[in-house]
């Protein structure tokens, strides 16, 4: 087994990583480390579920199944890049390419009728959303900005929009009987197995059974009243209109796989309702389904003129939508992966409330969040900056993460215990002892779902974050509700270790909004501070904080300590990763930045250091980070436009700062020895290398896929330098 697993994803990352990854195994093997990788890409992890439908030669290891044995163990080191959590258009896409190219794959079967199509539906909802993470990350999370990463920052504040107390932009949510207002926690004493079961008045219908618990695993249930979504989403767009802003429904579909689409695809009847109450039949007929989203819909009806002239009609009358592209026409509810919320929400507030419109120009917006148990941090955050005005970066501090996330947390996405009910009834969670743990009458069409965190990993996150504070000397915050049914039962796991190790005074717990507030007045001041949540709030505050404090996510130290002893370093977010392609594509220009990908290298070789005893790849580790100091100081990451430095030239200074850090280095003179020619032929061809990597740009670029792109194009495309290459290997 390799020392260093790294991942092979999709899209943007992907593309980097051609031009990477040859550079970290040359060099890591000077070190005796070698570094191989593992495919949990989308097109791959398809592949690897379909073995049947390939010939031999097409067929592909299932990577995510082995990685997710190896992280289990202290010999895992795995440098995962982020990866497409497909929602279903995605996953549609990723099919239709991959039959283009010759993997006789079944077809994606959006209404399954017949067995043989309901089992293959159930192989691919197994990839879809949040597949990949819940798998690797067998430990909780620890994000943080690098140092080097912070400094470059306040040095080099990014620009920020400019608040008015009188902005119109502001965050809706549900009043009521949504997921948070009809939540139920409870804490198991023994080992159980459960079974969720529908009673109607026509009979039970077993929704899932076989469940299998360990004593003190806090399990929840839930459910959103879509009776009460309609009603709130009507009433918003009416509101929005008359308002006169922009309206905008923030979700994420890709790793709330089947409750988020469900209820994005209500956003979109709603804002057409009047198109549906017409022409509902023939749509239906022509295959619409609204969680699809806008932009399936007018694929399938644009042939039917009524039908379009009724849409628009209904748009005209409606208030403006918040834009993905107003300049094609894409809405925010034209696909459901567009627009999430963890990255569109920061992005908005870091314009200083502002969105694009369908005119073109920015205007403020009613963001849209129907389900509030998350809503409030948006909430509070733009009425934070209506109140004080725009965060200023070089003088802010940061909000750390210590996340609950490890065997599954909090897994709120999870499609096995998530349900679209379909007839009205109760739904219970019967323990196998008969306790009916948790019970909810509901009707057709509602959402009913539930989680569960076990013990060991809650004790884990409480210790991480006691050790991470006693290394930050900071405010730490656990953004826990008291009154909400989940957080009270990890609060009691909370507090008797608090005070058994004397620590109750040094830790903070406060409401979501209360944290919200507290962490922003604490980086105003220019202090730190951490924030110590669960899983979603995890994903949700890793965005939040880096974009206002960083301008992306991306640059973050994401380190994930595995509970067995492994390590599992994350680079980043890879939200904007789409049009980063579609760039590239276009006029040959990548303007991904890996500084993540440096971070993560560097924890990664020292943690190997400290677990195997090799110095050598201690050493290489510190040069990684003298490396991405290099890059910062001297200004060498990517640039946004062609024609200017993109991803391509960052990697090459990377390499020639990493070997010149090498070769100044002491510590071990074998290395030095070897790295100062490498080092010396960098220095010497930079007029060379910089002109072929700037030679290629302007024209398209033709990778032969966007899912699955061809091996050979996509490394000419990216390693379009023979002098750098022939001084890499």
């Amino acid at each position: 087994m390799p020392d260093i697993i790294y991942t092979k994803v999709d899209e943007a990352p992907e593309l980097a990583s051609a031009s990477l990854l040859p550079i970290i195994q040359t060099y890591a093997a000077a070190a005796g480390v070698s570094v191989g990788t593992k495919d949990i890409s989308l097109a791959g992890r398809i592949l690897a579920t379909f073995p049947e439908h390939l010939s031999e030669a097409q067929r592909q290891s299932d990577d995510l199944a082995d990685l997710g044995r190896l992280v289990k163990t202290a010999d895992a080191n795995v440098i995962k890049l982020p990866n497409i959590s497909a929602s279903v258009p995605q996953l549609v896409g990723a099919i239709k390419e991959l039959q283009s190219q010759g993997y006789a794959l079944p077809d994606y079967p959006e209404a399954p009728a017949t067995d043989a199509e309901k089992a293959v539906r159930a192989k691919y909802d197994g990839i879809k959303g949040s597949a990949v993470n819940p798998v690797l990350r067998e430990g909780n999370s620890d994000r943080r900005a690098a140092k080097a990463v912070k400094s470059f920052a306040q040095k080099n504040p990014h620009r920020m929009g400019d608040w008015s107390a009188d902005s119109k932009t502001h965050v809706s949510s549900m009043s009521g009987n949504d997921f948070v207002s009809n939540e139920v926690s409870a804490t198991l004493t023994k080992d159980a197995v459960a079974k969720i079961v529908l009673e109607t008045a026509t009979g039970d219908i077993v929704l899932k059974e076989g469940i299998a618990y360990p004593a003190g695993t806090v399990v929840d249930a839930t459910f959103m009243s879509v009776a009460a979504l309609k009603e709130f989403l009507a009433a918003e767009i009416a509101k929005t209109k008359s308002q006169g802003i922009l309206f905008s429904m923030h979700l994420k579909a890709t790793m709330m796989k089947v409750s988020d689409p469900i209820i994005f695809g209500h956003g979109v009847r709603a804002f057409l309702a009047p198109v549906f109450d017409k022409h509902g039949d023939a749509m239906a007929a022509l295959g619409v389904n609204p969680n699809s989203g806008l932009g399936d819909l007018l694929a399938r009806v644009k042939d039917n003129a009524e039908i379009m002239a009724d849409i628009d009609a209904t748009m005209a009358d409606r208030p403006p939508m918040y834009m993905v592209d107003s300049d094609k026409g894409i809405t925010n509810l034209h696909v459901s992966s567009d627009v999430i919320i963890d990255a569109s929400m920061p992005a908005l507030i870091r314009a200083g409330g502002k969105g694009w419109g369908p005119d073109g120009q920015e205007a403020d917006a009613n963001c849209v969040i129907p389900d509030n148990s998350y809503a409030p941090v948006y909430d509070e955050a733009i009425n934070f900056f209506k109140e004080n005005g725009k965060l200023n970066p070089a003088t802010a501090g940061t909000v750390q993460n210590i996340g609950l996330m490890a065997q599954k947390a909090e897994e709120y996405g999870s499609h096995p215990t998530t349900f679209e009910v379909p007839e009205a009834g109760t739904v219970k969670m019967i323990l196998d002892d008969g306790t009916v743990l948790h019970e909810h009458k509901v009707e057709a069409g509602d959402i009913w779902r539930s989680a569960s965190t076990r013990k060991a990993p809650i004790e884990d996150w409480i210790n991480l974050a006691i050790s991470r504070q006693k290394a930050e000397g900071c405010r730490a915050i656990f953004w826990l509700d008291a009154d909400r049914a989940h957080d009270a039962e990890l609060i009691a796991y909370l507090k008797p270790i608090l005070a058994a190790k004397g620590l109750t005074d040094t830790f903070e717990i406060m409401t979501p909004r209360a944290a919200t507030r507290a962490s922003l007045e604490t980086i105003t001041k220019g202090e730190n501070t951490i924030a110590i949540s669960g899983n979603v709030l995890r994903d949700y505050l890793t965005d939040l904080f880096p974009i206002l404090e960083l301008a992306t996510s991306a640059k973050m130290l994401s380190i994930v300590k595995l509970m067995n002893g492994g390590g599992l370093f994350e680079t980043g977010a890879g939200g904007s990763a789409p049009k980063h392609v579609q760039q590239l594509n276009e006029e040959n220009h990548l303007r991904w930045d890996s500084l993540g990908e440096f971070c993560a290298l560097g924890e990664s070789l020292i943690f190997l250091a400290d677990a195997k005893g090799n110095e050598k790849a201690r050493v290489l580790g510190q040069a990684v980070e003298a490396a991405t100091q290099g890059i910062l100081d001297n200004g060498r990451s990517p640039s946004r436009k062609v024609n200017e430095p993109d991803n391509r030239d960052s990697h090459y200074w990377f390499a020639r700062y990493w070997a010149e850090a090498l070769a100044a280095q002491t510590d071990d003179a074998a290395l030095a020895a070897h790295f100062a020619p490498i080092a010396e032929a960098l220095s010497t061809n930079e007029a060379a290398i910089l002109g072929e990597l700037a030679a290629v740009q302007g024209p398209p670029a033709d990778l032969g896929g966007y899912y699955r792109a061809d091996a050979a194009k996509t490394a000419a495309v990216m390693r379009p330098s023979a002098t750098l290459n022939s001084i890499i290997g």
